[in-house]
């Protein structure tokens, strides 16, 4: 194996800085602007400043802010597991890498068909960017996916690839499908068309935003039953939340972990559901 340089060293140094300075000043911004609450809160994204516009004011809030740095993030985890790639592979970094490819183009000709083997970064990239957005929580942050303006703009741009490719069967097909089986049925179909991304972006959003509010008003629930319980020790003891320890830690895990990669999980799937069926082979 060859050995890294010190400008080698430097790169990666750099790409890992990339990775990981974006969420420290997300959480420093958050610090430092977040006001007091006094008692249990549950609000959606904080707006830090508004931007005006001859329409509408745009808000910059913490779910674009930490959208922006997931964005980020990701990009350099890409760049730093993508560096000096050889033929032969001579880093654990290039194993790693060609087993993730293998298996995100495994997964997609799986869902989708060979046809559809050019989807596999889409897919990947979806995937990825909702995890790591829900995994934000775990640093304390507002997860983009608990905005419902953030997961809806996925949902809309996965509309789009759904509509143009049952556009690829023809113009004719794409509106006679509405007039199936009956014509008696076009208004349902009209608006079962239109209710595909919203219930994408609501199942993603509303699963996520629940596990936030449950966590919340348990570890807030646990925090009064303790003073309740257990206010009479002397001294700081009293003040201590003993029965808020472990329990939190075991929701979060459940909501912040497992939940939010399985949500990212369904909503590639989704994709590729409607993406891969948007076009039948019949009518390519």
């Amino acid at each position: 194996m060859s050995r890294k340089t010190a400008k080698d060293r430097l790169v990666d140094l750099g790409l890992i800085l990339m990775m990981v300075l974006p969420f420290v000043l997300a959480m420093m911004l958050k610090i430092l602007t977040k006001p007091y609450e006094q008692g249990i809160s549950v609000s959606g994204a904080q707006v830090y400043f508004t931007i005006p516009m001859p329409i509408q004011d745009l808000p910059i809030t913490e779910s674009q802010v930490v959208s922006l740095c997931v964005i980020v993030s990701i990009l350099g985890l890409c760049l730093f597991m993508t560096r000096n790639l050889k033929v032969v592979p001579q880093t654990k970094r290039q194993i790693i890498v060609e087993f993730i490819v293998e298996k995100a183009t495994s997964f997609v000709n799986g869902n989708m068909g060979k046809r559809f083997a050019a989807f596999g970064p889409f897919v990947a990239a979806i995937m990825a960017l909702s995890a790591f957005s829900s995994l934000s929580s775990l640093l304390g942050l507002y997860p983009p996916t608990s905005d419902i303006n953030i997961v809806a703009g996925w949902a809309i741009l996965v509309f789009i690839l759904i509509t143009y490719y049952k556009l690829q069967g023809g113009v004719l097909n794409y509106i006679k499908g509405f007039a199936e089986p009956f014509a008696l049925f076009a208004p349902f179909n009209v608006i079962s068309e239109f209710a595909t991304p919203v219930s994408m972006a609501f199942r993603h959003y509303g699963n996520v935003l629940s596990g936030v509010v449950i966590s919340t008003l348990i570890a807030a629930g646990l925090q009064g039953l303790s003073r309740l319980v257990l206010g009479w020790l002397p001294g700081v003891l009293g003040n201590i939340p003993f029965l808020q320890i472990g329990l939190p830690a075991v929701l979060s895990l459940y909501f912040d972990l497992f939940s939010g990669l399985l949500q990212a999980f369904i909503f590639a799937m989704l994709t590729m559901l409607y993406i891969s069926t948007g076009a039948p082979e019949e009518e390519a």
